[in-house]
């Protein structure tokens, strides 16, 4: 049975893959291991050990911590925030499209959706 910990870690392996724009075999390839293993940690089939998570938030260049980040506080450790945002692909690709621009635009590009989003 799939631990909802490791589901969400699973989910945060392939955000942070797809928002670097890196393949599951390229991910694979940097750990040492292959591709199907990051298959079943991304759905959460296979549990992470902890030095395999460093390898990975390594390969992807983010801590460690970012792979917990949303999960419900003490009173409920393993339950996920609800509405993940960057499971909508419109919104993933939102992201990464907002990143490719140069920072000086993109600071007033999001300055100006702060107005927008104000107004609405």
């Amino acid at each position: 049975m799939k631990h909802p910990v490791d589901v969400h870690v699973g989910k945060r392996i392939r955000h942070r893959r797809w928002m670097i724009g890196m393949t599951q075999q390229q991910l694979a390839d940097k750990v040492g291991i292959k591709f199907q293993q990051i298959q079943k940690y991304e759905t959460g089939m296979n549990r992470v050990s902890a030095s395999r998570l460093w390898d990975i938030a390594d390969a992807v260049d983010v801590p460690i911590s970012f792979f917990f980040e949303g999960l419900a506080g003490d009173s409920a450790p393993a339950r996920e925030v609800s509405g993940d945002i960057l499971a909508d692909k419109e919104a993933l690709a939102l992201v990464r499209s907002y990143y490719a621009i140069p920072e000086a635009q993109r600071r007033r590009l999001f300055e100006l959706a702060k107005v927008l989003s104000d107004a609405a």
